[in-house]
């Protein structure tokens, strides 16, 4: 369970919390919540990528006895840049960036260990979606032995209009998926670079691989199906690792 010092309790506390632009990682709401206050507090989240969970009520007292009126916010252990700002930055200092994104990956445990091997790569930031991702929590920045209080992570409401941004900006959009056309190895990571790895069940979505520029797969020699998918990052990372130090 998150320390208690890394949430919010109350409609109020958290609507002033939304309001004083803290980075806020999730919002859980009892399903059947009905007040005035309430209906401020969707008004608050309106224009937000702040994701909120319907729960039922039983959910929250399981987390806290304090007076919570049916409202949770977890701060998040981050403060979130956008790919939009970080992308003209990196070109201005005159770096060759390395972008990872994660679709649909939603286990903190393979998020951080996923960010730990980021950092140690020097890549330059980290992308997820602002629904349908693991949070970026105290039990994240463990496993990522502390990487994610340096590398940059980037929320974004659409990995779609990302892609297409990033595309436009002369970036090679390179997908792992057991679609793959060929063996990793065979893909070019020199340049302007993003690699985008998928949930271990669903993989990349067809909405996202249908704006990559190249499929590339992973060998599987033995009797399971598929890496972890924090192992898969690591070694997609490190080949694109020594391409770029071997230019």
């Amino acid at each position: 369970m998150l320390d208690k010092s890394e949430m919010i309790f109350g409609v109020r506390a958290v609507i002033e919390a939304i309001q004083a632009g803290k980075e806020i990682d999730k919002i859980l709401v009892k399903k059947d919540i009905q007040s005035d206050l309430s209906k401020e507090l969707f008004a608050a989240l309106k224009g937000t990528l702040i994701p909120v969970q319907r729960v039922p009520v039983e959910r929250i007292n399981r987390i806290t006895r304090k007076n919570h009126q049916g409202v949770i916010a977890f701060i998040s252990s981050v403060t979130y840049q956008k790919t939009e700002d970080l992308v003209p930055f990196l070109f201005e200092q005159g770096k060759n960036p390395f972008f990872v994104m994660l679709d649909g990956v939603t286990d903190v445990r393979n998020f951080g260990a996923i960010a730990r091997t980021c950092e140690c790569a020097a890549v330059d930031a980290v992308i997820i979606p602002a629904r349908g991702s693991a949070s970026v929590n105290a039990d994240a920045v463990k496993t990522s032995a502390g990487a994610l209080h340096t590398l940059p992570v980037c929320r974004e409401q659409s990995l779609r209009s990302t892609l297409q941004y990033l595309k436009d900006s002369g970036f090679r959009i390179v997908a792992a998926t057991e679609k793959g056309d060929y063996d990793y190895t065979k893909a070019d990571y020199t340049g302007p670079l993003c690699i985008i790895m998928g949930a271990e069940d669903t993989g990349v979505s067809y909405d996202n691989l249908a704006l990559c520029d190249e499929w590339v797969k992973i060998p599987m020699l033995g009797t399971i199906e598929s890496l972890n998918v924090s192992v898969a990052a690591g070694i997609l990372i490190y080949e694109a690792v020594k391409q770029r130090n071997n230019e």
